[in-house]
């Protein structure tokens, strides 16, 4: 028994994806139904409706410098995370069903990597303007004395975290040197680094929770004090209103982040008796409506940043009705030298017919 419990063990690395999906249990569908389609090009759609959406708001922040500073320059970067995370989904769409057995390990594990990596941005994001916003609202501000290029430096620190995070089950944490501790939902992951990977991010997503909590806390005890003066009371309402936009971002991401990762958890504790397997679709689903929910609550909340966003759509539409007015008078200047031309060929036809009778 021991004796089969070490070969049971022993690395090898020359099984594919399919061995171990059958492994734990998880089917890979063979024939696609009607019902993939209709996921596939339903989460295709979404897919593209979260890339432009989160485009939009990069491109808000970029040309309006009135978002030049360093609170915006982390929402524009949680959009790229958000856009990353639309990207993730799209491949993941492009690699699900009965393609899932065509795919090779490095496949399979870029496929994960790309989700765990656009999770990792998002967290991370969401703690650094915690970080940022708490430094600020302790002294009543509206916007940190953070320099452009510590805000550049931390965004690149976040996004060099969130790929190391991505690579870790491919390159060190897996199961393919322990088969009893394969994941059901993820059959290539090790369910010790998927409890690990959940726990610490609902423990992350605590903190958050804990420290907005206070931060808000804050915020309307001061309001109240400067309620007492006019002048202080429109800078104290400012504050107050980007802290529940962001606020609200925090709370749909936690929302619609924590299903999943209680899933992860359970199926990381209990394994097969978790079935997990059951409702990690679902789970996926409210996930990526996350990454769409950010561009709505701007709109929503930001009057500034709802206009941006209009001045943008208008300009867009405006240059395609001026492009398309350009190619009508083009097709009209070209209709009327076809035009001129037929009339120049029958007048010179006429002057044939004439000088012939003549003749």
């Amino acid at each position: 028994m021991a004796m089969d419990s070490s070969v049971w063990n022993t690395c090898d690395y020359s099984h594919n994806v399919s061995f171990f999906y059958n492994l734990v249990g998880k089917k890979i569908r063979v024939v696609w139904t009607a019902r993939d389609f209709v996921v596939i090009g339903l989460g295709l759609t979404v897919c593209v409706i979260v890339l432009l959406a989160n485009l939009l708001v990069m491109v808000a922040i970029f040309l309006n410098k009135r978002f030049h500073f360093p609170i915006y320059y982390l929402l524009g970067n949680m959009a790229a995370a958000d856009l990353f995370a639309g990207v993730a989904y799209a491949n993941l769409m492009l690699n699900t069903g009965p393609w899932t057995s065509t795919l090779s390990k490095e496949q399979w594990y870029i496929r994960g990597a790309l989700i765990d990596i656009s999770l990792t941005a998002s967290v991370a994001n969401l703690l650094a303007v915690a970080v940022e916003r708490h430094q600020t609202i302790i002294t009543m501000q509206l916007h940190s004395k953070m320099t452009k290029r510590r805000v550049v430096l931390l965004i690149v620190c976040i996004w060099a975290v969130s790929i190391i995070m991505g690579l870790v089950p491919s390159t060190v944490w897996n199961c393919e040197c322990d088969f009893d501790d394969c994941s059901t939902v993820a059959p290539l992951y090790s369910r010790r680094f998927l409890i690990f990977w959940a726990v610490l991010n609902l423990l992350t997503f605590f903190i958050m929770v804990a420290m907005y909590t206070r931060i808000f806390v804050y915020v309307r005890y001061q309001s109240r004090y400067a309620s007492q003066h006019s002048s202080e009371m429109q800078h104290s309402q400012t504050i107050v209103n980007l802290m529940k936009t962001i606020s609200m971002v925090l709370g749909a991401f936690v929302i619609c982040w924590t299903p999943g990762l209680m899933t992860l958890l359970l199926d990381g504790l209990l394994g097969k008796a978790s079935h997990a397997n059951d409702y990690e679709k679902f789970c996926l689903l409210i996930a990526q409506c996350n990454s769409l929910v950010n561009p709505i609550i701007y709109s929503l909340r930001d009057a500034e940043m709802r206009s941006t966003f209009k001045s943008i759509l208008c300009c867009l539409c405006r240059g395609a009705g001026q492009r398309r007015e350009q190619v009508e008078h083009a097709e009209e200047n070209i209709g009327c030298v076809v035009k001129s031309e037929d009339q120049t060929a029958c007048t010179e036809t006429n002057k044939t017919e004439d000088s012939r009778a003549v003749l």
